[in-house]
């Protein structure tokens, strides 16, 4: 008898605790996952820590939810394509966020047309919590990043030789019927809880991001070489061409590179992409990988590759005065910088020069000094005919009304150990608005080329604004002195970006932009062609980074066989089921890394306002909640004052400003506030109104 019906049977007889099954069954590891999977299949459920056999018909009865929200009395979970469901504290059984659970939604609840109930099991429980290990009573406990009142009892035979204060991941090893009940023990110590990179390695583990990669991609990764004779031989050679890359200067995964040339129609445009694709084959273990990951995540100095250095720092990467492998769009533009005719081509490339973004804009400012000059000497006859190509296409965004929204991106400067010891706002010049624009080229025609001969594809769609947050838009804009009479029910695109034009370089410019922001649907991938509202596109998608994205790579796959001579028919039969699977997870990957990015920035900062704690900075108000308002420094650190410290009973007006102690704070209002306090293991800073 196999351990999974070992395990049935037993709980068939009676609930068992899984310490219990271990004990009786032996090999724990067996054990343990014999119960997780009985537990992914609805087989088996948990409540106050004990496993039981599902009766036949309770799942039927009952909500399948998962634990999104918890406060100290209360819970929020979230069943898929329905609205959430309230849990009052009492109904909560033990059950913590993450956990897949069952919930018996109440007859009467408490407000009318809302949805209440208690959770009758977990049907699949989280193991793994991260947070910081306090000391209370002469005993450790975690207390969870999501919800840091909480408190987690560690096994002292578990401990593992963490301290107060250190960050830790734990994982649970006894549940109870209630939280006071369940008993962890340490998966991982990461050390102090006040240094943001030790509170980021902790975020990277609780996310499953590693820089390791299995053993299969590993091997693979090493079995890659340089491109040999037999790799170029088939493909349209440019390596005479003046090609040359442009990024950051620490940028090492380099997988654009450009050529322009000016004709008396117009302009020649080649943008040639690293052939990941001719690497990473389909159903390789890279690619199975890639997949999962989704995407490079970039935090600070740091990075987690979706692919291995040996590709993304290596072979695929357009390093200069290498011969690589590159899959190019060569456009034909008009004088007025519309797109006549394109191609995409296999090619082989050599970049000239590893062109730096701070470097071309002082060339094209006039004021690099003779080492830069020498430098770029290879491709200087390209720089003002870039300029000028870059013109038209900026007139052009112009004209048809796309969204350009001023977001305040941090640069963070860190000390040899690691530390933030200083913030700045991340510039973007001349050279990144060109890349931009010429980027944005070769997306279009990608998506253009899918749309016109309905292949299977991967598109990068943004949707129009909704009804609820347009009316939201129009409440901020009103308070702000705007004009929000649209025309129709939704704003256009040109509406929202004559309000962004009208509010830049204005107080209210942080707070005007970030609610146009918020009030737009989120971009995502998806297989049919809806358009990019916010760039006022009919095609869009994403060709240029298959190094760091993978719905980059998986429609390099798809073009490369179109490329190829495969009939329509037969890609279609290959690909559109894997351009589904392929934009459903690189959707949910993207969502994942940005919030992992952001969280990471919030640590950094918040270490670096914590060696600045009782001085003073000048901010604006940039959010509004009965509770208080944040403040955004000038350095893009961002605090929250307190309600409590703002004298007299605090009223939230409309929304968007807050009166209290006879003065009243609106989004955008100038602001002078101390800081007073900085929790770097939840990114959060604490400031106080300075007198």
């Amino acid at each position: 008898m196999s351990i999974r019906s070992k395990v049935l049977r037993e709980l068939e007889k009676r609930p068992r605790r899984l310490g219990e099954l271990k004990s009786m069954l032996g090999n724990d590891k067996k054990v343990q996952r014999a119960v997780e999977e009985l537990a992914a299949g609805g087989r088996i459920l948990c409540k106050n820590g004990a496993w039981f056999a599902a009766k036949s018909g309770l799942a039927d009865s009952a909500v399948a939810c998962k634990l999104v929200k918890l406060g100290e009395n209360f819970a929020f979970a979230a069943q898929a394509g329905g609205p959430d469901i309230f849990i009052p504290g009492r109904g909560l059984n033990g059950a913590l966020p993450g956990d897949e659970v069952l919930v018996k939604l109440f007859d009467k609840p408490k407000v009318p047309g809302s949805l209440e109930g208690e959770v009758l099991a977990v049907s699949k429980p989280r193991a793994t919590f991260v947070g910081v290990v306090v000391a209370e009573g002469g005993k450790l406990f975690l207390a969870p990043d999501d919800c840091p009142f909480l408190r987690l009892q560690i096994k002292k035979s578990a401990a593992g030789g963490v301290r107060a204060g250190d960050k830790a991941a734990v994982e649970l090893l006894e549940r109870g019927g209630d939280y006071a009940d369940h008993r962890a023990g340490v998966a991982m110590r990461f050390g102090s809880a006040e240094k943001a990179r030790q509170c980021v390695r902790a975020l990277l583990y609780a996310a499953g991001r590693t820089r390791q990669f299995p053993d299969k991609v590993k091997a693979e990764a090493r079995a890659v070489t340089e491109p040999g004779p037999s790799d170029v031989k088939k493909r349209l050679d440019l390596r005479a061409e003046p090609i040359f890359t442009i990024d950051s200067a620490e940028t090492k995964d380099i997988d654009d590179a450009i050529s322009v040339t000016a004709s008396a129609d117009g302009w020649q445009l080649g943008v040639h992409i690293a052939d990941v694709s001719h690497y990473v084959r389909s159903g390789s273990a890279m690619d199975k990988e890639a997949m999962q990951r989704g995407t490079s995540v970039y935090f600070a100095d740091s990075v987690i590759p979706m692919l291995p250095r040996q590709l993304s720092n290596g072979v695929c990467s357009l390093n200069e005065g290498a011969d690589r492998l590159a899959f190019s769009c060569i456009m034909q533009l008009d004088k007025t910088g519309a797109v006549q005719n394109f191609r995409f081509e296999k090619t082989v490339i050599r970049s000239r020069v590893k062109g730096v973004y701070s470097e071309i804009n002082a060339l094209l400012a006039g004021t690099a000094d003779e080492t830069l000059v020498e430098k770029y000497a290879p491709v200087a006859a390209q720089l003002p005919v870039m300029a000028q190509l870059y013109q038209r296409l900026d007139a052009a965004r112009k004209a048809r009304g796309a969204i350009d929204i001023e977001t305040d991106e941090a640069k963070l400067l860190l000390d040899e150990e690691g530390r933030c010891i200083g913030l700045e706002k991340r510039q973007r010049g001349l050279s990144e608005r060109m890349i931009e624009e010429f980027m944005l080229l070769a997306n279009q025609c990608a998506a253009k080329l899918a749309r016109s001969r309905q292949l299977p594809f991967v598109y990068r769609v943004h949707e129009s604004p909704d009804a609820e947050k347009t009316e939201r838009l129009k409440d901020l804009l009103h308070i702000a002195g705007l004009n929000a009479d649209f025309k129709g029910e939704a704003p256009t695109v040109a509406e929202l970006a004559a309000i962004l034009d009208a509010t830049r370089g204005q107080p209210l410019e942080r707070a005007v932009h970030m609610g146009v922001l918020c009030s737009m649907a989120k971009a995502c991938y998806q297989p049919a062609p809806k358009g990019h509202f916010g760039l006022a596109l009919q095609d869009y998608s994403h060709f240029t980074s298959p190094i760091r994205r993978y719905p980059d790579l998986a429609i390099h796959r798809i073009l490369s066989d179109f490329c190829a001579g495969v009939s329509e028919r037969e890609l279609e039969t290959r690909y559109a089921a894997f351009a589904a699977a392929a934009s459903e997870a690189s959707s949910a990957a993207e969502v994942a890394a940005m919030q992992l990015e952001r969280n990471a920035d919030s640590c950094y900062k918040a270490e670096y306002m914590a060696a600045h704690l009782n001085e003073t900075f000048s901010g604006r108000v940039s959010g509004v909640s009965r509770h208080g308002f944040f403040v955004e420094l000038d350095n893009t650190a961002e605090g929250f004052v307190n309600a409590d410290t703002l004298g007299g009973e605090p009223e939230l007006v409309e929304g968007f400003s807050l009166r209290a102690g006879g003065r009243r704070w609106q989004l955008g209002d100038e602001v002078r506030v101390k800081a007073v306090g900085a929790d770097v293991a939840l990114g959060r800073v604490d400031f106080e109104l300075a007198e």
